[in-house]
């Protein structure tokens, strides 16, 4: 699982990597470990109390809508189709052949899937009645990562995007069309909608038992990836830097407008835990822009040290999400700091959340200093 390759520790210098692609992990991840929590403590101390839209977004809702706390999720995994362009492509011309592609996708899926269910799914408490198979961001990665993969390895950029289509279009037929147990086609409620029903079907009592669905829709989760696979094939064309930015940028909104009439005009809300194809796009939209204005500031206009620490924590991202549940980080952090945070007031928590959060960020920049990249 680890490789340990050279890196040069300044972003700046010449590669063929894109450095925005590792920042805007790394930004992602940022929330997940810490982030949100340091930013509330932040606000509480320097206000008498969150403003409510700053509540909100950094909530999920609780069905239909989305918030930019909803957007954590299917960033993560159109970064992880970013990457795959640059990946896929750099594999081959080592002379790494289909098949040895193909089964690299495949243990790369199976490790993924088995981390999931030991963070989330409570595989470690060896107990089959506390056992979730599938209820995990990285096991929606691990399907949207191998059907992609074996996608962009047997048709070109056309039938990729053909292909992302049939995913959006076929979930939005089957979900609208198809009747399930006593209700009636098109019936979408958390407790009650044709995704939850393959999922207790199929599951059982190794279900999650939350509104949140996972295989059927794992094909929403791949046409997410193969999106970001798109805005990878845009970063490696041979296009001017500037035109990069541009199409990604209109893109970007194309896929939002996209998701705001497929939910207004056909009648399929934007639903993050079913994954609807109006989420797929108006969450892809976002992602598109984001990574055009990292890419902007990062790549194009050469200002990369504001992203250096997200670029630290992007390239070890899953040991940091894996860590942060087995690793008491907040705990750590107020052995460490609790005592002087005792006297400071509305700012004992700040410094708390802060320290939580850097001792993560000194794990990575030890790895990221002496080149350690675990890798699955």
């Amino acid at each position: 699982m680890t490789s340990v390759r050279p890196v040069s520790t300044d972003p700046s210098s010449k590669s063929d990597r894109i450095i925005a692609i590792d920042a805007l992990r790394g930004f992602d991840m940022f929330w997940i470990i810490g982030g949100r929590e340091l930013a509330l403590a932040l606000v509480s101390a320097t206000s008498t109390s969150v403003p409510a839209w700053l509540d909100y977004q950094l909530e999920h809702v609780e069905w239909e809508g989305f918030t930019a706390w909803d957007l954590i999720m299917p960033l993560f995994l159109f970064v992880v189709g970013a990457s795959m362009p640059f990946s896929f492509s750099k594999r081959l011309s080592k002379g790494v052949s289909k098949p040895q592609l193909y089964l690299k996708m495949l243990s790369r899926a199976a490790i993924l899937f088995i981390l999931g269910m030991m963070v989330q799914g409570h595989l470690l408490d060896f107990d089959s009645s506390t056992l979730h198979i599938y209820c995990n961001t990285l096991q929606s990665i691990a399907v949207g990562y191998l059907v992609s993969g074996i996608v962009m390895l047997n048709v070109g950029v056309a039938g990729q995007l053909l292909f992302t289509a049939l995913m959006l279009v076929g979930f939005w037929l089957i979900m609208i069309f198809v009747p399930f147990d006593s209700h009636s086609a098109g019936v979408l409620q958390p407790n009650a909608n044709v995704a939850l029903a393959v999922d207790e079907y199929v599951l059982g009592r190794f279900r999650d038992g939350t509104t949140y669905t996972w295989l059927l829709s794992g094909m929403t989760f791949t046409a997410t990836v193969l999106l970001g696979v798109q805005s990878g094939h845009v970063l490696r064309s041979s296009l001017p830097p500037v035109r990069r930015f541009v199409l990604l940028t209109s893109i970007g909104c194309l896929c939002l407008a996209g998701g705001w009439l497929w939910a207004a005009w056909l009648d399929f809300p934007i639903i993050k835990h079913i994954w609807t194809s109006s989420m797929v796009l108006w969450a892809a939209g976002w992602s598109f822009l984001l990574l055009a204005l990292f890419y902007l500031l990062i790549d194009i206009a050469g200002a990369w040290r504001w992203a250096f620490p997200f670029v630290v924590i992007g390239m070890n991202a899953i040991t940091l999400y894996v860590a942060s549940f087995f690793v008491p980080f907040g705990d750590i952090a107020k052995g460490l700091v609790g005592g002087l945070a005792r006297h400071l007031d509305r700012g004992g928590p700040v410094l708390i959340e802060f320290t939580a959060v850097l001792l993560i960020w000194l794990v990575a920049y030890h790895m990221y200093r002496h080149r350690i990249f675990v890798r699955v």
